[in-house]
């Protein structure tokens, strides 16, 4: 029970790496808060992991002053996992409307600021604190496959946890960008070609992404992994 009375909020956790990633900390006895718009989908994801331990939040992370409601009503956290994000099929220059670029990025990056301005303040008066990014390899490489507005967002994503890093190193907080290739997540469904499910079968799966969360959060504070890649072993062509 590494985590045994640690609380933990992980956006966007109702479904694929966020949902993952609730149970792995459950499993190692965190006090786990899940926030996400969906209630439906909110409520599935309680009756599946069914813990005591679990709450859920309806929460659109977009939304600066429902953050701060979501961490009013969580308290003081230790572990922040910004793992909300969305993607759309119209991904070209062409197709991307300016509505459809200000929806990327505020899906995708400042959704994670404003929940890192709102889990701060706590980690620093104690010191001690976790908040792992979950990025994409498009934030390391941008593709026409992923799209320019996801790409710009999650580069966006990658440069906010390396600054903040950097800047609170000796405040006892670590951020952690975690840059995942192809994962079998309801995101896949969002592209112009979704994979098939022989494709879906040999890329990452959301445990793989859960179990590296709680790799890089359970080293002990003097140990620090700023950044890591992750990929499917096999070449997929998607």
């Amino acid at each position: 029970m590494r985590f045994d009375g640690t609380r933990v909020v992980i956006t966007g956790g109702s479904s694929g790496i966020g949902l993952a990633t609730a149970r792995a900390f459950l499993a190692e006895g965190a006090t786990v808060a899940i926030a996400g718009r969906d209630a439906r989908k909110l409520a599935d994801a309680a009756r599946t992991l069914n813990s005591p331990r679990l709450s859920t939040h309806q929460a659109d992370v977009t939304d600066d002053a429902q953050v701060r409601s979501l961490f009013a009503a969580v308290g003081e956290v230790a572990v922040l996992v910004n793992n909300a994000g969305s993607n759309i099929k119209e991904r070209s220059i062409r197709e991307l409307t300016t509505e459809r670029w200000d929806a990327l990025i505020r899906s995708n990056l400042n959704s994670a600021y404003y929940c890192i301005q709102a889990a701060l303040p706590g980690m620093l008066a104690r010191k001690a604190g976790t908040i792992v990014n979950i990025s994409s390899t498009a934030g390391k490489r941008a593709t026409p496959l992923a799209g320019a507005g996801y790409s710009a967002a999650k580069f966006g994503l990658a440069a906010l946890g390396i600054c903040l890093g950097v800047e609170e190193r000796e405040s006892g907080i670590r951020v952690t960008n975690i840059y995942p290739g192809e994962v079998d997540t309801p995101i896949l469904d969002a592209r112009p070609k979704p994979p098939t499910p022989e494709q879906k079968a040999v890329i990452l799966q959301p445990d793989d992404i859960a179990a590296a969360v709680l790799f890089v959060a359970g080293l002990p504070a003097r140990a620090h992994v700023p950044e890591l890649v992750m990929k499917p072993t096999a070449h997929v062509y998607m």
